[in-house]
């Protein structure tokens, strides 16, 4: 299952950290899958596009997935505002594949 957890500071987003596995087809078929992967690079990449990179931490790797926003921008939080909105869409329509929850 894919988990996916948004922390928020002073009523704001803050933070996203997405993590696992969706398991719902095998490596290569899984739509789940490719579907959070997809959202959560489109995101960072816009943001290094933007050349808003250095506002933010970022770690990517295998099934892993972490934004902090580290200088208030309102660019990067709407992105993130944005990946929010569509991870709760794919939980919404995928429930027993993906599980987010929010923190603060």
């Amino acid at each position: 299952m894919i988990t996916s957890k948004f922390t928020y500071m002073n009523q704001k987003l803050n933070q996203i950290t997405v993590s696992g596995h969706a398991n719902y087809k095998q490596h290569g078929e899984d739509i789940v899958c490719a579907a959070v992967s997809a959202a959560t690079l489109v995101t960072a990449n816009a943001i290094e596009h933007l050349k808003l990179n250095h506002k933010i931490g970022l770690t990517v790797s295998e099934g892993y997935f972490k934004l902090t926003l580290n200088e208030e921008d309102p660019i990067v939080l709407g992105l993130l505002e944005n990946l929010e909105y569509t991870l709760n869409e794919l939980e919404k329509n995928y429930p027993k594949y993906i599980k987010n929850q929010k923190e603060g």
